[in-house]
C-alpha cells in the first residue's frame, strides 16, 4: 500500500503489532492514498476473548479471496491468501476457523506449511495454527463450513422472483470464520480483495469496490466478479450476495441493488438516500467510503440492516410503500462513521457501534424530516430501552451496563437495546451538558482522529475526558461518565426526549381501552410512529370484541407496514386472539427478521397451553426458512 511501502520493517512491525496509529482521515482524503493498517491496541480491555488470534505476535493485514460459489454443494470453495505481519521471533500465526474444511496451506511460493486445528468451542470454533517458516504470506485452500452459520443458501422459492437461487452472508459478530479463514476479531482490521465465480445468470456483489460489475466469462461456465477494499476494516464487514440482482442509481454516489421483480417499489422507497449521505456529512464530516449503495435482500435476512461498507444489506420489511421506515437506512448509513470508520475493538464494547449510531441516526432524521419526527423516534426508543432493562433483570441487571462482561458467552448476548438505546441516551445526556454545537464539534473531530481504527470503552472515555471535559470537575460530575458506562441501571440524569405528539395518542389509546370509538380519522392522519405508539399503548388485556373492532377499523391483520403489524400481533397474542393467528403465521413465515420473529415466538411460548402449540407448529414449518442467526435465537425459545 502506498502509505507504508517506504516504512522500514522494524517501524512497520511496531505500527502494526503494538504501536499507536496517527490520525489519518484528512491526510488520506487529501492525498487520495490508502490509509495505513492501524495498530493493534495493547491495553488489557482490548483483548478479544472471542478470537483465538494472537495479533501482538502475528497478525493478518490483508486477505485475497479466490472462491467459487457451489450452489449444488452449498459451499464456497477456493483459496484465501493472507498477508502476515509477524514479530521477529514469531514462529506461527493463529487464525479463527469454525467448521472450515482445510485442504492445504502453503507459502506464496507453493511450499507446504505445517498447520493444526485445535479443539473446537461451540461458540468460537477452533484455532487454526499455521507454522510460518519465515513466510510473510500464506495461502489456504479450503471449503466453507458445511451449513456454516454466515451463509444462507436460498432456493428459488425463497426469493421474490421465484426463478433463481440466492446466497447471502451475515458476518457479525463472529460468523465469518465459517467461510473465511482469517483473524475474526473487530480489533484486527484488514484490507481485502476477492475474485468470486458465480453460476451463469447470477450476479455477485460484495461490500467493496466492484471492479467488474458485469463479471468476466470463466472457462467451463460461470462468471468471475472482482472486488477491492483498500481501507482496513473489521473482518465481520466482509459480505457477499449472489443472485438475480439488478441495480438502479439513486444519486451520484448512491444506488440500490435488489431482485428485478421488486426493484420499482424498492427504488421508490429509497429515493432520499443521497440526501441522507449529504445530511450525515454536514454533521460529522466527509463520507470516507466512495459509494453508498444498498442491497435489499430476500425476506429471510435476519436483521433490519447490516452496515457492510459501501453496500448496506437491508431487509425488505422496510419497504412499506410510504417511505415511513427509512430511519433504518439512516441508521446503517450512520455506521459509515460509527462502526465502520471507528469500530469497537471487542464485542464487550458493542455499544460504541450501536449507541453512537442510534444517536447519529436520529440526528440525520431530524435534519432531513424535522424535529417532530425525530422526537417521535427517540421517544419510541426510550420505550424500547425500558423494555430492554426489564428483560435484563431490571435496573440491577448486570447486562444493563454499556461495557459488558461476555466471558464464556456468545457475543450476540450483548446485542440488545441496552447497547443501542442506553448508548444513544448517554450521548444525548452529554449533548445536553455541553451544548449541541460543542458536542458536534467534538464528535466530528473524534471520527477524524480515530478514522479506520478500533476503539474500546476505556479509550473513548479517556478521549472524552481529554478533548471535551478537559479537567472541568463540574462537567465531569454533571455527566457521570463512569456511572453510565460501567455501572448497572439508568442514571438519574438520563435525557428522555418526549414527543409532543404522543400525549394525544396515548389519551386516545386510553379512551379506546375504556370503550371509546376507534379513532379512524386520527389514524388516517397519523404517521407510522404515532400508529405504532397507539397500538403499543393499549392494555395487554382487551376483549375479543375490542380487538375485532380495532382490526376492522385499521386493517391491522393485513397491515403491510411491518412495524405496525408487529405491535398488533404482540397485542393479539397477549390476548389469545384467535382470529389473528393466520396473520401471525403468515408474518412469521414470510420474513425472518429476528427483531420480529424472536419476540413473537417468546410471547407465544409465554401463553402456555394456548400459545405453545401454535409456536411449535409454526416453527416446525418456518425454521428451515430462517437464517442461522434467527434460528439460534428461536431454538432457545421454542422448546
Amino acid at each position: 500500500m502506498t502509505s507504508i511501502k517506504t516504512t522500514t520493517r522494524a517501524a512497520l512491525l511496531a505500527l502494526l503489532l503494538c504501536g499507536v496509529a496517527a490520525p489519518v482521515l484528512a491526510q488520506t482524503q487529501a492525498r487520495g492514498t490508502t490509509p495505513p493498517i492501524p495498530a493493534i491496541l495493547t491495553t488489557p480491555e482490548a483483548h478479544d476473548i472471542h478470537s483465538y488470534a494472537q495479533p501482538r505476535v502475528a497478525r493478518v493485514t490483508h486477505v485475497d479471496l479466490d472462491l467459487t460459489a457451489d450452489f449444488a454443494g452449498q459451499k464456497m470453495t477456493g483459496t484465501a491468501a493472507l498477508d502476515i505481519a509477524a514479530a521477529p521471533d514469531a514462529k506461527e500465526v493463529v487464525l479463527d476457523s469454525k467448521g472450515l474444511v482445510i485442504k492445504a496451506i502453503t507459502d506464496d511460493k507453493g511450499a507446504a506449511l505445517p498447520w493444526t486445528l485445535g479443539k473446537a468451542d461451540p461458540n468460537l470454533g477452533a484455532p487454526l495454527t499455521v507454522t510460518l517458516n519465515g513466510a510473510k504470506r500464506i495461502v489456504i485452500s479450503y471449503d466453507s463450513a458445511p451449513g456454516g452459520a454466515a451463509l444462507q443458501w436460498l432456493t428459488p422459492a425463497q426469493t421474490a422472483g421465484k426463478a433463481k437461487p440466492y446466497l447471502f452472508s451475515q458476518g457479525e459478530a463472529i460468523l465469518n470464520r465459517t467461510w473465511i479463514p482469517t483473524q475474526d476479531s473487530p480489533g484486527i482490521r484488514q484490507t481485502w480483495t476477492a475474485r468470486i465465480v458465480a453460476p451463469e445468470g447470477l450476479k455477485a456483489v460484495m461490500s467493496a469496490e466492484m471492479l467488474t460489475p458485469d463479471g468476466e466469462p470463466v472457462a467451463g461456465g460461470g462468471r468471475a466478479y472482482r472486488f477491492k477494499m483498500d481501507k482496513p476494516v473489521a473482518s465481520y464487514l466482509i459480505a457477499i450476495a449472489i443472485g438475480d440482482i439488478a441495480f438502479t442509481p439513486l444519486g451520484q454516489r448512491t444506488g440500490v441493488y435488489t431482485e428485478p421483480s421488486v426493484m420499482k417499489k424498492t427504488a421508490y422507497e429509497l429515493v432520499d438516500v443521497e440526501k441522507m449521505v449529504e445530511a450525515a456529512e454536514s454533521l460529522y464530516g466527509p463520507y470516507a467510503w466512495g459509494r453508498y449503495d444498498l442491497l435489499v435482500l430476500p425476506p429471510s435476512f435476519p436483521f433490519g440492516g447490516m452496515e457492510n461498507p459501501r453496500l448496506t444489506f437491508a431487509t425488505p420489511t422496510i419497504i412499506a410503500g410510504d417511505r415511513s421506515l427509512v430511519s433504518l437506512v439512516a441508521h446503517e448509513l450512520a455506521h459509515s462513521w460509527s462502526g465502520n470508520l471507528v469500530n469497537n475493538a471487542t464485542w464487550s464494547d458493542f455499544w460504541l457501534n450501536e449507541g453512537f449510531t442510534d444517536y447519529f441516526e436520529n440526528r440525520i432524521m431530524e435534519k432531513l424530516y424535522g424535529k417532530p419526527r425525530a422526537d417521535m423516534l427517540a421517544d419510541l426508543g426510550w420505550s424500547d430501552l425500558q423494555a430492554a432493562i426489564k428483560d435484563a433483570g431490571g435496573l440491577t441487571g448486570a447486562d444493563t451496563r454499556l461495557h459488558l462482561d461476555l466471558t464464556g458467552r456468545d457475543p450476540d448476548d450483548g446485542m440488545t437495546d441496552i447497547a443501542y438505546q442506553k448508548g444513544a441516551t448517554f450521548l444525548r445526556t452529554i449533548e445536553k451538558a455541553v451544548g449541541r454545537e460543542r458536542w458536534d464539534a467534538y464528535l466530528k473531530d473524534y471520527f477524524a482522529r480515530h478514522a479506520f481504527q478500533s476503539q474500546t470503552t476505556a479509550g473513548f472515555v479517556a478521549d472524552l475526558r481529554a478533548n471535551l471535559i478537559k479537567g472541568d470537575p463540574k462537567l465531569e460530575a454533571e455527566i457521570g461518565i463512569d456511572k453510565w458506562v460501567y455501572e448497572v441501571g439508568l442514571p438519574d440524569n438520563a435525557v428522555h426526549v418526549h414527543s409532543a405528539a404522543f400525549p394525544a395518542v396515548d389519551a386516545l389509546a386510553a379512551a379506546y381501552a375504556k370503550g371509546g370509538p376507534a379513532p379512524a380519522a386520527k389514524w388516517t392522519a397519523w404517521s407510522t410512529p404515532e400508529r405504532t405508539r397507539f397500538v403499543s399503548s393499549l392494555p395487554r388485556a382487551l376483549s375479543a370484541e375490542r380487538l375485532a373492532t380495532l382490526d376492522k377499523a385499521f386493517g391491522l391483520s393485513a397491515q403491510g407496514n411491518s412495524e405496525i403489524r408487529f405491535v398488533w400481533l404482540e397485542l393479539a397474542v397477549a390476548n389469545r386472539y384467535e382470529p389473528a393467528v393466520p396473520s401471525l403465521e403468515a408474518f412469521l413465515t414470510d420474513q425472518g427478521r429476528r427483531k420480529f420473529v424472536a419476540p413473537l415466538f417468546k410471547d407465544l411460548m409465554a401463553q402456555g397451553d394456548w400459545g405453545q402449540p401454535i409456536a411449535k407448529r409454526i416453527y416446525a414449518k418456518t425454521r428451515p426458512l430462517y437464517h442461522a442467526v434467527t434460528r439460534q435465537t428461536v431454538d432457545g425459545i421454542v422448546k
